[in-house]
């Protein structure tokens, strides 16, 4: 205990920049996630469409919801590095 509070003014800078770096990974996998998910849904989408499993008019009302989320998410990451450009 008294060792950890000796070496806290070296070591507490170090474990901030390392908690700060899996904040950063954990919210790309997370990202990444999100992009394979909506890909696979995509795909699946298009995959009932073609053995008749869902209308047309379906296809359609679906393939935009994940297209619109698709680019929701782009324009949030453009809008993201355009403000880290900024600072």
């Amino acid at each position: 205990m008294i060792f950890k509070l000796l070496t806290f003014p070296v070591t507490g800078p170090i474990e901030g920049v390392t908690w700060l770096g899996e904040q950063i990974l954990e919210r790309a996998n997370q990202e990444l996630d999100e992009k394979e998910n909506l890909n696979k849904r995509l795909l699946n989408l298009q995959l009932a469409l073609d053995l008749g499993e869902i209308s047309e008019e379906e296809y359609d009302k679906q393939e935009e919801e994940i297209l619109l989320a698709m680019q929701a998410m782009e324009d949030e990451e453009n809008q993201q590095q355009e403000e880290n450009q900024e600072q």
